[in-house]
Parts: C-alpha cells; sequence; structure tokens
C-alpha cells in the first residue's frame, strides 16, 4: 500500500460497453491519488451520483488512522509512544495482520518497521550501512507477538517496537469504500487502489469485470505489459511484486519483501504473486506474506487453506520467467 509498496498489478477495465436497460443504470468511473499512489473506481448507479468528494474524504480519514506517512496518524503516534485513542479501522487491520501473522507463522508481522526503515523501505531513501550487527540489533524487537490492545490502547513489550501497516491497509482501504457502496445501495462496482482491488456484482448485460496481472519487469522502469487477463466477481485480488522496487548497492539488488525472521530482503524466485480471497484486507496481508514464503511454501499453506487462492510468476533456470496458479484459483474465477 501506500507511495513505497510494489505491487505490480495492471487494471485493464477502462473501456465499457454495455447495452441500456430500463431502468438506465449510469455508468461512473472515478479517477484520483491516494496513499501515494492512484485510485480507479467503476460503478453503476441507478442515481447517477458522483462520488468523488465522498471517497477522497474516507481515503484522507482512513490515512490518519493507519498511514505512517501523516505524523498525526494514529499509528505514528503509537511509534512515538503517544497516548492515543484507536479508532476501528486501526483495530480492524491490527487484529487482522496478527490474525494472518499466526497463520503464517510470522511471514506477515507489521513490527517490521524498524527492518524497513533500515533498509531504505520505510522511506526509500539511500539506507545506511547495513551489515549483520545491525540487522541483529533490530531484529530483537521485530516480533509480532511482543503487542497487543488492551483496554484500547496498543501494549508494547519494548518501546523500540514501531507499527507499518503497508502490508495491509492497502487492501483495507478497498473493503472501506466497498462497504460505503454497499451503504448507498451500489451492488455493481470495480474498487482498484494501487493496484488492490474488489469487484462486486457484474456490469450491465451480465459481464463480468476484466483485470490483468503485470509481467515481470527487467527494471524499475520498464514498459508494462500483461502476463495474463483474469474474469472477476464478487472477489478481491491484490498482487505483490518484487522487481519493480528494489534498491541496487554495489550491482546486488535488494527486494523490498523482507523476511521478519532473518531481517534480510528475501531470495526466492517468486517474482510476483496475486492472491485472490474473500475480502481485499486479506488478499493484501496474504500476497505480501506469500512473497516472504517462497512458492513452496504458500501453495502448501494453499492446500490446507481453501478459502485462499494464488497465482504465482517465478523464475525457472530452465525456462525462464513462468507462472503457476493454485488449483483452486483459475476455477474461483470461471
Amino acid at each position: 500500500m501506500y507511495k513505497l509498496f510494489s505491487k505490480a498489478f495492471v487494471l485493464l477495465n477502462i473501456g465499457l460497453f454495455f447495452f441500456s436497460c430500463s431502468p438506465k443504470v449510469e455508468k461512473t468511473q472515478i479517477i484520483g491519488e491516494a496513499q501515494g499512489t492512484y485510485y480507479s473506481i467503476i460503478y453503476f448507479d441507478q442515481d447517477g451520483r458522483y462520488l468523488k468528494k465522498q471517497i477522497d474524504s474516507i481515503l484522507d480519514a482512513f490515512d490518519l488512522s493507519v498511514s505512517i506517512y501523516k505524523p498525526q496518524s494514529i499509528v505514528s503516534k503509537v511509534n512515538r509512544n503517544e497516548e492515543v485513542v484507536l479508532d476501528s479501522w486501526f483495530i480492524t487491520n491490527f487484529n487482522e495482520a496478527i490474525r494472518i501473522a499466526d497463520l503464517t507463522n510470522g511471514a506477515l508481522d507489521i513490527t517490521i518497521g524498524p527492518l524497513a526503515n533500515a533498509w531504505g523501505f520505510g522511506t526509500f531513501d539511500q539506507p545506511d550501512k547495513i551489515d549483520a550487527k545491525k540487522i541483529d540489533s533490530l531484529k530483537q524487537f521485530v516480533n509480532y507477538k511482543l503487542i497487543s490492545i488492551e483496554n484500547n490502547q496498543v501494549r508494547k513489550l519494548d518501546p523500540r517496537i514501531q507499527l507499518n501497516f503497508n502490508a495491509i491497509a492497502q487492501g483495507n482501504s478497498v473493503d472501506v469504500l466497498g462497504a460505503y457502496f454497499e451503504s448507498l445501495g451500489i451492488q455493481n462496482y470495480l474498487i482498484d487502489v494501487g493496484g488492490e482491488l474488489f469487484a462486486k456484482g457484474m456490469k450491465p448485460g451480465g459481464e463480468k469485470w476484466v483485470v490483468g496481472v503485470e509481467k515481470p519487469a527487467e527494471s524499475a522502469d520498464s514498459d508494462r505489459e500483461l502476463q495474463h487477463t483474469f474474469y472477476l466477481e464478487d472477489q478481491a485480488l491484490a498482487t505483490s511484486g518484487n522487481y519493480r522496487k528494489y534498491y541496487e548497492i554495489d550491482g546486488v539488488r535488494y527486494a523490498h519483501s523482507l523476511n521478519p525472521k532473518t531481517g534480510y530482503p528475501v531470495k526466492h524466485s517468486l517474482l510476483s504473486v496475486s492472491v485472490l480471497a474473500k475480502t481485499c484486507t486479506e488478499a493484501d496481508a496474504f500476497a505480501t506474506a506469500f512473497m516472504v514464503m517462497g512458492l513452496d511454501e504458500s501453495l502448501l499453506y494453499i492446500q490446507q487453506h481453501s478459502d485462499i487462492q494464488a497465482y504465482f510468476i517465478y523464475y525457472d533456470k530452465n525456462n525462464g520467467i513462468v507462472d503457476k496458479a493454485s488449483d483452486g484459483f483459475l476455477l474461483a474465477l470461471e
């Protein structure tokens, strides 16, 4: 999420063609900026309402809860160990992150903040010199089991613990907007915030939403191409990838996906993973976790938890860039 995230997802569904029905349902597309990235929302509303002002207001308020880039946000105050009342958005992101951390054996860890900052992925400034001693000193307070919420306050077993919701909050913002549309009675929409998206219902005429996964690029500045396209209905899809966001120091690339256990960027063949789930909050969080876990461990997890499906793009030394979908992924998108 936010401007420092590498989300390898591209939205295809800009051109929409449909036959008029009675009563006429108006198509509206709203494009804007939020969380350091773009958002694109298409919806069909019988009342023809234009909701950009309301959407921007929701996203601004959401940032003031969970964005580490807003000094006065709740999470920033928590990181400074200030007394602050938690709101429902913060608590939802916190509880979901802890739940998924437990499910993935800590592959997702919202206390990754100090390590992310040390590597330069907190601000994407060039990092200071990294060595084993520095990483070991930071790892001692990177552990999601050292935090909890008690009496509407975050309790830390070490005051140096820093929370970072970047792996989950962008997806959650999609769900927040979806809930807003539901409250207005809008049942057919596609919400895309920085590549994390949720498709609800269909376009008029019974057409499903069409989305695409980006082909891994050679560099951060490479043109965007699509690896695969899918049809989406009443599902969330989020993608995380390593090939556009990285540092290159002395000829060595350091991926933005950090392993909370080792303290170092991941080193495996997985280039991107797109996760299909019931909520975008889950899809976003599991996409990050799977990038840490790698292909084999992620597929094993999916075999044991069929409510999550994924599509992987990875590098094979014999065949180059290849892809693989979990058994239920394509079935779920038919």
